[in-house]
Formats: C-alpha cells, sequence, structure tokens
C-alpha cells in the first residue's frame, strides 16, 4: 500500500468525537477512505460522522454491551474492513468500576478495544491488506502488568494504571501480531505525544492543558500524524506488533517484550469478557 493509497477503503475510528481520533478521520476522509466513527458522546460523534457522510456510531466503551452493538452495527454495515483504529480511551485520578465491574481506565482502554478487535478479526481478516492500529502512550514506560491485580483493587494510582493500560495496548498488539502471522492483517500501535485537547483534564495531563505550558503541546492533527501514516504506510516499512513514536520505532517496558505475559494477558482478557479462548 503506498502513502496515501487509501483511496476507496472502509475504515473504523474508535474515540472519533473530538481529539486526534476526530482529526484522524479528517485526513482518512480526505484522502478517499470511506470513515465509520465511533464516540460516545452522541452530539459530537453525529457532527464528525456527517462531514465523512457516514452515521455515526454512539457506544460508550465503559459499557461491554455498548462496544458489541457498536461491532454488530459495523459487521452490518461494512462489508469489508480495510482498517480498525482502536482509539478510544480516558484517564482518570480516581479510581471508578464500571457497570461490568471493572476498573474504568483498565475496561475502557484494553478490555473494549480488545473485545471490539476481537469481534471484528474475521472481517478484517477476509479484507485483503486490513491494518489494527491501537492507540498507546509513552506513559507505557511506568506501567506494570499485574495478572493478579488487573483491576488494581490493591493499588491505585491514577497515571501509574493509565501507564499500565498503554503497556497492556502494547502487549495487546503484540500477541495480535503474532496470531494473525501469515495473514494480511497488520497489527500495530504509537504514542501521539501529548495533544492539546480535553484528554485527561482530571489528572497532570489535565493541569498542564489548563496552563500556559499548552502551548507547547501538539495540535489533534499532529499527534494524529503518525496514526495516519501506520494506516497508508507500505506494509514492508512497519513490524507487525510494533510501537512508534513520530514514525519511529519507540522505546517499550521491557514488560511488553514478553511474550508469555502477552499471550497471558490476552487469555485473561477473553475470559474476562466472555469470549471462547481455542488454544493458538
Amino acid at each position: 500500500m503506498a502513502d496515501g493509497d487509501i483511496a476507496g477503503r472502509t475504515v473504523v475510528v474508535t474515540g472519533a468525537s473530538s481529539g486526534i481520533g476526530a482529526a484522524a478521520a479528517r485526513r482518512l476522509h480526505a484522502l478517499g477512505a470511506e470513515v465509520h466513527v465511533v464516540g460516545r458522546s452522541p452530539q459530537r460523534t453525529a457532527e464528525v460522522a456527517a462531514e465523512m457522510g457516514t452515521e455515526p456510531i454512539v457506544a460508550d466503551f465503559a459499557r461491554l454491551d455498548d462496544v458489541r452493538a457498536a461491532a454488530e452495527e459495523i459487521l452490518a454495515r461494512c462489508r469489508r474492513l480495510d482498517a480498525l483504529v482502536n482509539n478510544a480511551g480516558l484517564s482518570l485520578s480516581r479510581r471508578e468500576i464500571t457497570a461490568d465491574g471493572h476498573e474504568t481506565m483498565f475496561q475502557v482502554n484494553h478490555l473494549a478495544p480488545f473485545l471490539l478487535t476481537s469481534l471484528l478479526l474475521d472481517r478484517l481478516e477476509t479484507s485483503a491488506r486490513a491494518r489494527v492500529i491501537t492507540t498507546s502512550s509513552v506513559a507505557n514506560l511506568g506501567g506494570f502488568v499485574n495478572l493478579l491485580d488487573l483491576d488494581s483493587r490493591l493499588l491505585f494510582l491514577g497515571q501509574a494504571v493509565y501507564g499500565t493500560t498503554k503497556l497492556e495496548n502494547i502487549l495487546f498488539t503484540r500477541e495480535l501480531a503474532r496470531r494473525l502471522e501469515g495473514s494480511n492483517v497488520l497489527a500495530t500501535c504509537f504514542h501521539p505525544g501529548v495533544v492539546a485537547t480535553g484528554f485527561g483534564r482530571g489528572d497532570l495531563i489535565g493541569v498542564v492543558w489548563s496552563s500556559p505550558l499548552r502551548r507547547l503541546m501538539r495540535t489533534s492533527e499532529q499527534g494524529a500524524d503518525t496514526l495516519v501514516w501506520l494506516a497508508t504506510a507500505p506494509a514492508d516499512e512497519l513490524r507487525p506488533g510494533g510501537y512508534y513514536v513520530d514514525r519511529r520505532a519507540g522505546v517499550v517496558n521491557p514488560q511488553a517484550l514478553s511474550r508469555r505475559l502477552a499471550r497471558q494477558l490476552w487469555e485473561r482478557s477473553a475470559r474476562l469478557v466472555g469470549l471462547a479462548e481455542p488454544a493458538p
């Protein structure tokens, strides 16, 4: 796929009601892709979808039933799926529990995209040269995955838990790439930079966002640059399971290098979202 060669292809972008998700959707649409947007806000998601010429898909990833419904809508609407962009996410300073019984950041940032990707995987595999792109973060360097406490019941520190979920995004991407080896689906993830959006207003990022330091942060369009590149760059320029920062391979947490941990996280995640887990 040559750079920019995405015209006529079908793309789904989650977390697309604002920020880098909306910016990426607009850029991919401008390059000729058919873009379907998923977002939590009915009004903002509808506004972005109208720009794309498609109908909005409204889903709150703090509810796994919403994720399942979104997957059903995507499958009904998209006969092929050339790229799935897992961009929805959030950062919280206090521990909150979803209706599904999980710590909210763990569910929204990891379990929800894991479930959505799993439910759409067959459609991705039957669409030649498809891609799965997940928004991670340099915050992964400060994370630590404890398989015995994925919901942070024993200890909750907002930024550390956020970093852990971003590390889980990398582990998910690497295990997905392993499972897709030999297929035409390419899985990658990336760090968008510190972007001047409303994301994480309740934590340290929010303090910077509301201060004069905001001028040093990236625009949504700048934050979406690597995402769009991962969707359009020739496949032979990208590494399956790769983590990228500014279009280059990024530094990852040592835990991200563990194939065993990646496999175990996948298996536990499958059980938590109620998916049957066949032997790999």
